[in-house]
């Protein structure tokens, strides 16, 4: 599959995609893409962000420093460290530090995705389009990569393209709900609800879906008005405490999507099914949680 090159369009922040664009560009340092939350994506902040389990980061980023400045050419050094810096917020820093990596390092798939998963964060999605397509090849397709390259894609604006790396991706890994997931992001970005609800229902029903996948549903059920129900999908299977905090998330998504609606164009409720929902994402783009 080949792409012309296109302008990137500032729709989404890289940070944004996180929550919903879940594998994307959701771990690609790792060779596990769904995190663009890591990539992915991603739509919006993440809900789940103060209930993480891994280690802070800071924990460990001054040693890795100080390792990767003895052996820079180190791979997993690298991948450590960049994957310290971007759960830190040091997009451009991390991007310094794979980039460095990847040319000491040319043929190191991990390392490439990496990187491209480093400069999707940064916003350089069609770099860390091109830069996606080396970390894996057409005999040898990996749909995580597959899934985070859908996810710049979508992150250009280029919601059709994106979709058949998620429809390849998913002849690989049939129903894997991440790339289900942000299947369905994509169709939202497009205003085609209906179409992103089955998608994301698929995902949500895998035995294997994470709650950001049942939250990223919540804000589309919420998004066609049916904000009870949405509610009570945010909640499902999470803690109180937890269930609070995602129900806050998919209002404060519903609240800014209207408030962009009137900024964007106060005459007009909702863009045609097929058209870009640029008022959604916006408001993606602003959450920062």
């Amino acid at each position: 599959m080949r792409t012309r090159p296109l302008r990137s369009l500032p729709l989404l922040r890289p940070a944004a995609f996180a929550l919903s664009f879940t594998a994307v560009l959701l771990g690609l340092g790792a060779c596990q893409t769904t995190d663009l939350s890591e990539v992915t994506g991603a739509l919006g902040g993440n809900p789940e962000k103060s209930h993480a389990a891994a280690a802070d980061p800071r924990a460990e980023i001054d040693q890795l420093r100080e390792r990767f400045r003895a052996n820079p050419n180190d791979p997993e050094v690298a991948l450590r460290y960049g994957s310290a810096l971007r759960g830190t917020g040091q997009r451009s820093q991390a991007v310094a530090v794979l980039e460095q990596a990847t040319i000491a390092n040319p043929g190191n798939k991990a390392l490439l995705a990496a990187f491209g998963r480093a400069l999707a964060d940064n916003g350089n999605f069609q770099q860390a389009f091109d830069v996606l397509s080396r970390a894996h090849s057409p005999e040898d397709p990996d749909w995580r990569i597959l899934s985070a390259q859908g996810a710049t894609l979508d992150q250009m604006g280029r919601n059709e393209e994106a979709r058949q790396y998620y429809m390849t991706a998913l002849k690989i890994a049939p129903d894997d709900p991440s790339v289900l997931s942000n299947l369905g992001l994509s169709y939202a970005l497009s205003n085609e609800l209906p179409k992103a609800e089955e998608q994301l229902r698929k995902a949500s029903a895998h035995p294997d879906a994470s709650p950001r996948v049942r939250t990223n549903l919540a804000v589309i059920v919420g998004l066609q008005g049916r904000m009870s129900e949405a509610e009570s999908i945010a909640r499902s299977g999470l803690p109180p405490e937890q269930a609070s905090a995602s129900v806050a998330y998919v209002k404060r998504i519903l609240e800014r999507r209207k408030i962009a609606q009137r900024e964007l164009s106060p005459r007009r409720d909702r863009p045609v099914a097929g058209e870009p929902d640029k008022a959604l994402a916006r408001a993606l783009s602003r959450s920062d949680d």
